[in-house]
């Protein structure tokens, strides 16, 4: 794999970026070989600087759901940016978009646009506070919510104020949750709660529906607001807010990445149990209510509704489960596959610092497979059997690559000094 231009634009980037790259997409947890900089993306495929190719199981990170650059799609985005995109007030197409998504969602009265996740899962705390009059919010240990100082993994330069009112309770567990509850008394705002448990570094699990109902009753007790987080998941499990699947509405709920495959937009949604509040918040931005994403997420919109991309993806998504499982058993890993087919994560039993995951996604990656050792993926409709079958074959190939040098292997440094520090904490 060449490497030249990557390097060099490392070497750059070092002087004037904050560690090179800051932020979800800095490559200073991956694999010493994993690209940072990438030239084109098309349909599922990615190139680097330097001109190698990959099929990508990390869709950007989740904005990529139909494939990169859809022509449907970008048509309209074209077609919009002649009219006009960043104006004084919005085009029509907010009211339309704002329609389409109502449409789309149950439990959605209303819809307010941004551009990231942060934003909406911002405003949806801040709604909950403005509609109930009270202060604590629960998230739930080990959720990512965004960036923000209140929410943020990394909490260098977060004041313990910053998380006064933040409170955590275990995802999944009635038990812990009621327990917050309580200790929140008559202070609570809302409940945050992922669509499932999609934390790093761990199995994936899916929500349990007795945790669900209790959380939307505990709201419904306390008047609190009952917030899903769909920014990651959202319209890749259903055409509908996730936990619709198992029959739980929730009042509010934050949307990004994918409804407008990759133009840059998000949004909160909300029912009219929560709409003075989000009457009464101030919350802009200068970008906020450009019009050409907003095509592009109307046109997006139309393709989900009327296509099977969904039903593909969960094909694909079970096609690959198996013939990874059988790769990997027949090299002599246990090979763990959690999560949702078409949002799969990959870790590798008695693999604590990740070493074996590391290895095989270096493995995949020479083999031009762009895969993540420990977040989890994303599969989308530009994807193939072909390209499934590739995977499997290349995989197959990995795993008995990585058997081969067991005894070698070191933990990434850099990632075993994050584990020392919370194991510490």
């Amino acid at each position: 794999m060449q490497r030249d231009i990557h390097n060099e634009l490392q070497r750059r980037a070092q002087r004037v970026l904050p560690r090179g790259v800051y932020g979800h997409e800095s490559t200073l947890l991956l694999p010493d070989s994993y690209p940072q900089f990438f030239s084109k993306a098309e349909g599922a495929y990615l190139w680097d600087a330097d001109g190698n190719k990959y099929l990508d199981f990390m869709c950007a990170y989740g904005p990529n759901l139909l494939g990169y650059g859809d022509p449907r799609v970008n048509q309209a985005a074209i077609d919009q940016l002649h009219r006009g995109d960043t104006m004084p007030g919005p085009s029509p197409l907010m009211v339309e978009l704002a329609e389409d998504m109502v449409g789309m969602v149950q439990h959605a009265d209303w819809a307010m646009f941004c551009k990231n996740g942060t934003d909406a899962t911002t405003m949806a705390k801040t709604i909950a506070r403005a509609q109930t009059g009270k202060r604590v919010i629960l998230v739930a240990t080990g959720a990512y919510h965004g960036a923000m100082p209140w929410c943020t993994p990394m909490p260098a330069g977060v004041l313990p104020e910053d998380r006064s009112y933040i409170r955590q309770y275990d995802y999944n567990s009635v038990e812990s949750l009621e327990a917050a509850v309580a200790a929140a008394g008559d202070d609570l705002a809302g409940i945050f709660a992922a669509p499932f448990k999609h934390d790093a570094f761990i199995d994936q699990a899916e929500p349990d529906p007795a945790y669900a109902q209790r959380a939307r009753d505990l709201c419904n007790d306390t008047g609190a607001m009952l917030i899903v987080d769909d920014v990651r998941a959202g319209f890749r499990l259903t055409r509908d807010c996730s936990w619709e699947l198992i029959g739980v509405r929730p009042d509010l709920s934050t949307w990004g990445k994918s409804f407008a495959n990759g133009h840059p937009i998000s949004a909160l949604l909300g029912s009219d149990r929560a709409r003075d509040g989000a009457a009464a918040i101030y919350a802009t931005g200068s970008f906020w209510f450009a019009a050409v994403p907003m095509a592009a997420a109307r046109a997006t919109l139309q393709i989900l509704r009327e296509t099977d991309y969904l039903e593909k993806s969960v094909r694909l998504g079970t096609y690959l489960r198996a013939g990874l499982d059988t790769a990997a058993s027949d090299a002599g890993f246990s090979f763990r596959q959690t999560g949702p087919v078409q949002m799969p994560l990959f870790l590798f039993d008695d693999d604590p610092d990740f070493r074996i995951g590391f290895a095989w996604s270096e493995a995949m990656l020479r083999r031009g497979i762009y895969v993540h050792p420990w977040h989890n993926m994303f599969l989308c409709d530009a994807m193939t059997e072909t390209d499934m079958d590739l995977t499997i074959d290349a995989a197959r190939d990995a795993f008995l690559e990585v058997r081969g040098q067991l005894s070698t292997l070191q933990p990434h440094a850099l990632l075993a000094e994050m584990f020392q520090q919370r194991a510490a904490e």
